[in-house]
């Protein structure tokens, strides 16, 4: 369970890392097209996959007794799924609704966190 707690405070900071750099994008380049805030919350997501990663390895799992390719590699396949699932997600509900950019990152963001990031991350990339 203790494993789990950490899992999600890494989280936590991988997230905040992924909205401000969202965010920050958004609001210093006024972006306000579908595409351009989509590609500034995946540019949000690659950098606080970058923090999740470090922070899985070294503090949550206590994962060195692999190499680190070795489960970075892994870690990019499930990042890239993680990627897609956010990105896609975020793109929907700010084509096809009226809900404000940050609220869809945050939706996606935490049913994308506890449906399919932890288990995969546990059990795949640093098992």
């Amino acid at each position: 369970m203790f494993t789990f707690i950490k899992a999600q405070a890494a989280s936590v900071i991988a997230t905040i890392v992924d909205f401000v750099v969202t965010i920050l994008l958004v609001k210093l380049f006024v972006l306000q097209e579908d595409i351009a805030i989509t590609a500034a919350a995946a540019t949000g997501t690659i950098s606080g996959g970058i923090v999740n990663f470090m922070l899985g390895r070294e503090w949550v799992f206590l994962a060195r007794h692999r190499t680190r390719t070795s489960q970075a590699s892994r870690y990019f396949l499930v990042w890239a799924g993680n990627l897609l699932l956010n990105a896609g997600g975020v793109y929907t509900l700010i084509h096809y609704s009226s809900i404000n950019y940050v609220t869809a990152k945050v939706l996606v963001s935490v049913l994308v966190a506890f449906s399919y990031n932890y288990f995969l991350q546990k059990r795949y990339v640093f098992r």
